[in-house]
């Protein structure tokens, strides 16, 4: 006698919802961290730029303001970057927040902290 093996129709509903979750959470939470490493790799782009070296914050928001509108970074503008001199360089860093709703009333806060240090 042979058994019948595979999945049921209720096992593969209940994977299809987890999976389907998993997905629904992944596009609502995955561009917000796609945003934060460009936030990061224009930070360090900056960081190392001879222009922006110079220290005057001026400088360095001017740089920041064009990067931002070509690479299309809303969460953060030039008011809120922080700009410390170490050594001869310059360290660019900033803190925010995105929220996004998953479900109904279910929301994905973020924290972020991109510095340029490597």
């Amino acid at each position: 006698m042979h058994r019948q093996r595979g999945v049921t129709l209720s096992g593969f509903l209940m994977v299809a919802v987890v999976l389907i979750f998993v997905a629904l959470l992944g596009f609502r939470i995955g561009p917000p961290y796609v945003e934060y490493l460009t936030i990061k790799k224009q930070f360090q782009a900056i960081a190392s730029d001879p222009a922006a070296r110079s220290g005057q914050r001026r400088d360095v928001e001017d740089a920041f303001s064009k990067r931002a509108m070509i690479e299309d970074m809303p969460s953060i503008t030039y008011k809120d970057l922080v700009i410390a001199k170490e050594g001869d360089g310059i360290v660019l860093s900033a803190e925010y927040t995105v929220c996004r709703p998953v479900v109904a009333n279910i929301r994905a806060c973020m924290d972020f902290s991109p510095t340029s240090r490597r």
